[in-house]
């Protein structure tokens, strides 16, 4: 019997996605098969180069699709606050919260955040606040709509370290990458507890290969990480198509459950999307309280209480 499959997600005609990170890898397929399901689908992209020639090859194999090509850096507090203003006057069905960097070295976003606890998880605390709006919109409308933030396997490897987010003291790239999908995985669930207008979800793709796992090697300048890398993509991960599969589901499936993780059914490694176990330091007590409380403080941005 065969799992899950694009060939299982219902009509999305008059549904309104954003996908950040829709120019390549899982974000692209991602956002490929919600436009070919019938959604509007914003590409929300940081290069507008490469968001362009992502657009084009995206038009070129669905050309029915309704896109929109959007500027977006997650990087930048400013920059997710203009896509916001741009983009959110509309009713939102579906956010993939997909965009992220892996294993750099230590960078800061513009605002001095770590680049990637800023990046991975402050940048789409930021965005799910500012579009909280035109999410609730869409659930006036529609029903609940849907939240997806992805996150990744090393979650069960992560720590949140309150007295040194930002690896000032120390930074271990991996540690750090391992933070902040800890970090999504915990701001979904806790979305998922207090927004009950949404039902929020969060995503894992497995071992997919994408451009993600190179893009550390090359920013240190190290050619044969960089080409070990790409072949251990080849030889042992599954497509970026098939990586999409568990996000998809999430932001699609009737059966999904607010709060819960999915990704691939084999050892959370490859295969069709199902329910999965999550890393028990994702629900310790308080703990999501306390990632909200210094996230708001973080990006400014409070997620505003529903209208009476």
């Amino acid at each position: 019997m065969g799992g899950w499959t694009v060939r299982d997600i219902g009509g999305l005609r008059g549904r309104r996605a954003v996908v950040t990170g829709a120019n390549s890898g899982i974000g692209y397929h991602t956002a490929l098969q919600l436009a070919r399901h019938g959604a509007a689908v914003v590409l929300a992209c940081r290069s507008a180069e490469r968001g362009q020639a992502a657009f084009d090859r995206m038009r070129a194999a669905a050309p029915d699709a309704d896109l929109v090509l959007g500027s977006l850096d997650l990087a930048d507090l400013a920059s997710v606050r203009t896509f916001a203003d741009r983009h959110g006057g509309e009713p939102l069905d579906i956010l993939v919260n997909n965009a992220g960097v892996m294993a750099l070295p230590r960078r800061s976003t513009a605002d001095g955040f770590e680049m990637q606890f800023g990046t991975n998880h402050l940048g789409h605390f930021a965005l799910t606040g500012l579009l909280l709006d035109a999410l609730r919109s869409a659930a006036s409308l529609r029903g609940p709509a849907r939240v997806v933030t992805v996150t990744s396997a090393f979650a069960w490897t992560g720590r949140l370290s309150f007295d040194d987010l930002q690896g000032e003291r120390r930074y271990r790239k991996w540690s750090a990458y391992s933070q902040a999908k800890l970090a999504n995985l915990i701001f979904a669930k806790e979305l998922d507890r207090r927004v009950g207008e949404l039902t929020s979800v969060a995503a894992h793709p497995g071992y997919a290969a994408t451009n993600l796992q190179q893009a550390g090697p090359r920013m240190q300048g190290s050619s044969l990480m960089e080409k070990a890398t790409g072949l251990g993509n080849a030889l042992m991960a599954q497509s970026a198509a098939e990586g999409a599969l568990p996000s998809l589901y999430a932001a699609t499936s009737p059966d999904v459950e607010g709060g819960a993780c999915y990704g691939p059914r084999l050892l959370q490694y490859r295969g069709s999307p199902v329910k999965v176990v999550t890393p028990p330091q994702a629900d310790r007590p308080g703990l999501g309280e306390r990632l909200w409380d210094v996230s708001e403080a973080l990006t400014g941005v409070a997620y505003a209480p529903a209208s009476a």
